[in-house]
Parts: structure tokens; sequence; C-alpha cells
């Protein structure tokens, strides 16, 4: 009996997270698994309504979870980076999820800008360290709002976050057993000593424990220019918290786009959470044209985390299926079938 607390959040959050359980759903009565779901109702509405991003408990009360599946959090209503910082940063680092993990792959019949590539070139993941980094908050202003002003940011990054991050990342790399290749991504030659650090540790693990394992490197401009230019190169990607931020969303865009894009938060010994990486898209809002695929994919996730190896193959297949011989665009409102029947699709898919 897995228990799962759902976030379903702001916008069209609950929207497409009412379709990612209505797949769920089908998919533990297909394979023989039980679950039961907790709703948490954090988010704008919430906090418009209390003044209060999150309750004082929430982080242990999501320890006694296997899972968390969000929405989406953004209000438009909410000065942006409450909500963020608040809720899903919070979280991260209370909750220790120190792997961002995010496929990036293309499925047919999604249109991708990449010329001439299709979904055997673009099927590969990004393993992106999550509680380090320049985004822990470390550092401060001087004489803020003179022209003498000082900002300094601090990029943290420390044995043990990074051996951990890379640890997994060979892991993953071999249990995925596609190109079994890993590729650094850093910039050493100009951040020396924190990268460095990367760069040690990632060949004496690799040398160690992982000799099964090619290990290769790339600067970050290097991995940006080769993700759009020959993208089948690559096989697992491990990389810093900032870079991580910026290559997962270039990925998302050469996967074809926000709507079919998700990820996991992964602490591999707590909970972890997983969502789409769209947003709320608050403009769409009760139409009932919003693409939930992200969600669904975000499910694959989470039942691959969570062992269902057969459940969430079958969800894989479904939504190959449905880009392929159903679905029209992944633009809301062009997808040729409303949110909702977008999830009936997947749902009787997977069941029959």
């Amino acid at each position: 009996m897995y228990k799962i607390a759902v976030i379903p959040g702001d916008g069209t959050g609950p929207e497409v997270t009412q379709e990612a359980l209505k797949v769920l759903q089908s998919a533990s009565k297909k394979y023989g698994f039980e679950y039961e779901t907790t709703n948490i109702d954090w988010g704008g509405d919430r906090y418009l309504s209390t003044n209060e991003v999150l309750p004082e408990n929430a982080s242990d009360s999501l320890r006694k979870f296997d899972a968390v599946l969000l929405g989406a959090i953004g209000h438009p209503d909410v000065r942006p980076g409450i909500l963020e910082r608040g809720i899903l940063l919070k979280l991260r680092f209370e909750l220790d999820q120190y792997i961002n993990l995010r496929p990036c792959k293309l499925y047919p019949g999604v249109w991708t800008p990449l010329k001439d590539k299709g979904p055997e070139d673009i099927d590969f993941v990004v393993v992106r360290e999550n509680t380090e980094g320049a985004y822990v908050g470390m550092g401060g202003v001087f004489k803020k709002g003179t022209p003498d002003e000082v900002a300094i940011q601090e990029d943290v990054n420390t044995r043990k976050g990074v051996e951990r991050c890379l640890r997994y990342a060979f892991d993953y790399t071999r249990k995925r057993n596609k190109r079994n290749t890993l590729l650094l991504c850093a910039k050493t030659n100009v951040l020396t000593y924190a990268h460095d650090l990367w760069e040690r540790v990632f060949n004496e693990v690799g040398d160690k424990d992982y000799p099964d394992i090619k290990r290769e490197y790339a600067h970050i401009d290097a991995t940006c220019m080769w993700m759009v230019k020959n993208p089948e190169w690559f096989d697992v990607i491990v990389t810093p918290n900032m870079f991580g931020d910026i290559i997962t969303d270039l990925g998302a865009m050469v996967q074809g786009g926000m709507g079919i894009a998700a990820g996991g938060n992964i602490n591999p010994e707590g909970v972890s959470m997983f969502e789409p990486i769209g947003g709320s898209a608050p403009k769409y809002t009760g139409q009932n044209i919003i693409n939930p695929m992200a969600a669904i994919c975000s499910v694959q996730m989470m039942l691959e985390h969570l062992g269902e190896d057969k459940a969430a193959d079958a969800v894989d297949k479904a939504v190959a299926w449905a880009t392929s011989e159903k679905l029209e665009s992944m633009s809301a409102g062009k997808m040729g079938y409303s949110t909702s029947e977008v999830g009936d699709l997947i749902a009787e898919r997977i069941a029959s």
C-alpha cells in the first residue's frame, strides 16, 4: 500500500493532477498494486486566505508518505517568488531531495524545433544536484541602493553533496543500460575550485566503483551547443545545481515543450516529489483545454521510482501511443481532445 500525498496547487494544477490520478488508478488495477492518496491544499489560494505559505510541520507531515505528486505552484495574485521559494525550494531542502531528475525524451508525433531529429535521437536524462550550489541562499548585500553596492551570492559545494549526486547518476546510468555513458557538465576552466571538486570526485568514484560506465566531460557552454546540434550524443548528464536549471529547460524545448516535460525531486532514502514542469498556466484554468501529458509523465516517473517498473513502462508506452496516433498538438486547446479526454485515452489504453 503506497501512501501518496497529492498537492494539486494552483491554476491548471488541479486539472492535470486529476488526469494523472486517473492514469495511476488504471495502472494500479492493471498491475495489482494498491495506494491511497491524501489531498493537501498548499498553494496560492491557501496563502491568500491564511497569509501562511506552509504550516510549520509541513515537511514532517510529508515524511510519512512514499511519494508526493505535485500539480503546479504559481498564482497570479501572489508576487512571484513567494510560493516558489516558500513551497518548492523549502520542501526540496528540508526533505533533502538532493537529486532533480529530468528525462528529455522526444515521443513519436511530438514536434521538436531541432531539424532532422526524431525520437531515436532525443532520449537522455539530466541528473541535477538539487540542494547545494548557488541556490542555498548564502551571501549578502552591502551598501544596497548606493553606487557602491556589493552583492555576493556564494556557490556552495560539499564533498558529501557532490559525491552522493554523482553516485546516484552512476547508478542511474547503469540501471538505464542504454549507452552506459555518464557525462559531467561543469566549467572546470573557470570555476577552478568548486568544479575541480566535481571532476576529481567524478573520476575517483568512477575508477573505484563504476568501471563499466564510460565517463565523459563537457563545459556547460559546449553542452548547450551539443544539445541543439547533436542530442543523440547524450545518455545521462550529471551537473551542479545552477547549470542543471539551465540545461533542463533547454532539454524541455528539445523534447517538444513544457507540455510533455516532467521531473522528480528525489531523496533516494526518503520521500520524493514528482511534478510537471510547465507551471500553473492560470489563463487556461477551468477551460478543460490544458495538456495533462507532463503530469501523466510525472506519474510514470513516480511509478518507476517506487519500483513498479511494469506499470511505469505501460504508462510510457500509452503516452507514446497517444502522441503518435491521437493528439494533434501539445499546445493547450490544439490537442484535438480536451484535458479530461486525454486522461481517458491514456487510462483506457493502459487498461486494455
